[in-house]
């Protein structure tokens, strides 16, 4: 009796936001909720989930990344690449349209193109996008749909760099688009109440259709919500309000998922659980030049890696959700990903460890500090609990997100829990987190791991045409990590979505992309 109670309630938020009577069926409209709130429909700040998911349904780029991780055309037919590596030529389909949410409908341009992606080195934009640039020498529209990008020096990357969402197409020209997007997506924006709700109905001028030749997208209305609490998002979902959830979270994995990961039987009827591979490394950050002598010291590094059992942590703590990770920092799923062996649990060469540490140092009681955020306390708490039984006294700093990314980023902090998601699929991505002149708060090195070796492994990994020859480099920067150990890989993510069954098409891929242009429901 509830569930028809609750059917009814879209019909009357969504045509409330459109200020008409008219009602949507229900089964064109596909909801979800954000618990972090988007930021910016700005392609240019599509920094993170958050904002790239809604900007995914929104824009569109050159390229995109199909389901296998292969970079294939959205609003480039085609393109060519010159001998050199370094000219890259694109040809723009014919008859694509910006929406007219905002402005006048009108076809994209090479022009549109160009404009979109110098604005993202533009100051005045100060897009957190512009390093996606940096090794561009030029762009130039060569005709209406013919768009020429020269590097300065080759990159094999650069493709996949290109199908991140800060490279999506806006009008020349365009502003404010952080509350007036303008794009080529299958959805346009209908209403925002930021914090609240956000609408996204059907864009009409889209140009995919399907097999069959009919228009997509199928759906009529995107409805995203902005609860913060995810547990208050988890019974939303089990009351028929939301059509799916992305992740699981400690406050409602046993309700949902046994010991071994797997749905338990009540909800069997009514949702589908999905995981796939997602590109992503959890791991503890250490500050290798902290004046801590523990985190100056490999060994000691070494022994905090080795002194804890990363199978239980993943088996009781997150329900077999994720691969232990027994291997380098670049995770399977990559060329390279998944190859150098890395630490396994082995508490007696740890406690040696720790031993010769004391002995040379002459600090008989090591103790370190681990910094993380609240979601991630029982992980910390775990570890505290192992290497306290090898000799390594743990004190846990809880923070808020944002505090913790600041100080990460600003070098307070001696260990740090943090997370690697691939910004494009190619091991250089996890790599550059390793390079000296990558040092925060400047770049991503938030170590401060400084290595003459490496650097010069990563040097030529830049330039290196033949995928063979870069993926041996890759493993052997990878090595080097794991052998110097300026970080604690703990597990290698796992996309989990829980989907009502009355939502059909909704497939993802490990950089765990949202795209609901062919989605159905029932």
């Amino acid at each position: 009796m509830h569930k028809h109670l609750l059917i009814l309630l879209p019909f009357i938020i969504l045509s409330a936001c459109q200020n008409q009577e008219q009602e949507i069926d229900l089964k064109t409209v596909f909801r979800y909720n954000e618990h972090a709130n988007v930021t910016s429909l700005d392609p240019a700040f599509a920094k993170d989930q958050r904002n790239i998911w809604v900007c995914n349904l929104l824009y569109n780029g050159l390229v995109k990344l199909d389901k296998h991780l292969e970079v294939v055309p959205d609003l480039a037919s085609h393109w060519k690449i010159d001998a050199t590596a370094t000219v890259y030529t694109f040809y723009i389909k014919e008859d694509v349209f910006f929406n007219n949410a905002f402005a006048k409908a009108r076809t994209i341009t090479a022009q549109d193109f160009k404009y979109s992606l110098e604005r993202l080195t533009d100051p005045q934009i100060a897009s957190p996008g512009e390093w996606v640039m940096k090794n561009v020498e030029s762009i130039k529209a060569k005709a209406p749909l013919e768009l020429q990008i020269t590097l300065k020096q080759a990159f094999p990357a650069f493709l996949g760099l290109l199908s991140m969402k800060y490279c999506s197409v806006v009008p020349e020209g365009s502003s404010d688009l952080r509350e007036q997007p303008i794009g080529t997506g299958p959805f346009y924006l209908k209403r925002w109440q930021e914090n609240v709700k956000m609408v996204l109905r059907k864009n009409d001028l889209y140009f995919e259709k399907d097999k069959e030749g009919n228009a997509l997208p199928y759906l009529e209305a995107v409805a995203i919500t902005f609860k913060t609490d995810k547990q208050s998002e988890f019974l939303e979902f089990a009351q028929g309000n939301l059509d799916f959830i992305n992740a699981i979270d400690p406050s409602y994995k046993d309700e949902l998922l046994t010991t071994s990961g797997e749905l338990k039987e009540a909800y069997i009827p009514l949702v589908t659980l999905e995981k796939a591979p997602f590109l992503n490394t959890e791991y503890l950050g250490l500050k290798v030049d902290s004046k801590s002598p523990e985190l100056q010291s490999k060994k000691l590094r070494q022994a905090i890696n080795l002194g804890f059992d990363r199978d239980k942590m993943i088996k009781y703590l997150r329900n077999n959700i994720g691969t232990p990770a027994h291997n380098g920092f670049v995770p399977t799923g990559i060329p390279a990903g998944g190859v150098v062996k890395g630490f396994t649990y082995d508490p007696n060469r740890a406690r040696s460890l720790v031993t010769s540490y004391s002995e040379e140092t002459g600090d008989k009681n090591p103790a370190i500090t681990i910094s993380t955020g609240a979601n991630y306390l029982d992980l910390c708490e775990f570890i505290q609990k192992e290497l306290q039984k090898i000799g390594i006294q743990v004190q846990i700093d809880v923070m808020t997100p944002s505090t913790l990314r600041q100080a990460r980023k600003d070098g307070q902090l001696d260990i740090f829990r943090s997370s690697w998601i691939a910004d494009y699929p190619d091991a250089e991505n996890y790599l550059s987190l390793f390079y000296s002149k990558n040092f925060a708060p400047s770049g991503p090195n938030y170590t401060h791991f400084k290595s003459a070796a490496y650097d010069l492994l990563y040097k030529k990994a830049l330039t290196a045409s033949d995928p063979e020859i870069r993926r041996n480099l890759y493993i052997k920067m990878d090595s080097i990590i794991i052998e110097e150990a300026p970080i604690v890989p703990l597990y290698y993510d796992q996309s989990v979505r829980f989907i009502s069954k009355e939502v059909l098409n909704l497939e993802s891929n490990a950089v765990n992309m949202l795209d609901l242009t062919r989605v159905k429901k029932k």
